[in-house]
């Protein structure tokens, strides 16, 4: 039979092997919610998280970096990549509605990038406009023909009363909610830039708020 000393010394050994196994099990569960660059909003354990690279959560988990399409971060000394909506080496967890968080940014607005017909386009969530709103430039960038199809008005902007033209825009679409038959104004000339996400979008949306997010929800 081993002697005291060795049974002492084989249990020694079992106990350092373990605890690697322990630690990576105690290791928070962490799914990419949404990635922007230098940001990302993250769910841990359950709890959402907005951090910047560089910061960590409370529950330890640190941001190492950011892009649109992939975040690393560190837990416990070991660095770990994501990719939204995937747990951990995990498979794509596609919900059976979409639901898109927009952070807040340090100026308090709500900048996401959507699609006009294709085509990409920067936004500012407007919950004050009625109508998506695109500047002059931007709708001639995007091949939108607003002098032929749109109806000539006016507006008021900070400069004073400016042309514009109230258009139906075929499709508008953020991070894969796609609303038809939207209607916009076109302003003549460089403004409103960003341009303006407003109520003709997202009423056709669910919209929440929570803790300095807004999550948009497909219906």
């Amino acid at each position: 039979m081993p002697d005291r000393a060795a049974v002492q010394f084989i249990a020694t050994v079992f106990l350092l092997l373990a605890l690697p196994i322990a630690s990576r099990a105690a290791e928070p569960t962490i799914t990419a919610n949404a990635l922007f660059e230098g940001r990302a909003m993250l769910s841990i354990d359950g709890s959402p998280r907005v951090l910047k690279v560089g910061q960590t959560s409370p529950e330890g988990v640190r941001l190492v970096s950011a892009s649109a399409s992939e975040a690393v971060v560190e837990v416990a000394g070991r660095e770990i990549r994501l990719a939204p909506g995937r747990e951990p080496g995990g498979a794509f967890n596609s919900p059976d509605r979409r639901e898109v968080p927009v952070a807040r940014n340090d100026r308090g607005e709500y900048r996401l990038v959507g699609t006009v017909n294709g085509s990409q386009v920067s936004f500012m969530v407007d919950t004050g406009a009625n109508v998506v709103a695109l500047s002059g430039l931007e709708a001639d960038r995007l091949g939108v023909d607003y002098r032929r199809r749109g109806q000539q008005t006016r507006v008021m902007t900070a400069a004073g009363p400016s042309p514009a033209w109230a258009i139906t825009l075929d499709r508008v679409e953020i991070s894969g909610i796609m609303v038809r038959n939207v209607q916009a104004t076109v302003i003549e000339g460089p403004h409103p830039e960003p341009a303006l996400l407003g109520m003709s979008w997202l009423q056709r949306v669910g919209l929440r708020e929570e803790s300095g997010v807004m999550y948009l929800r497909e219906r």
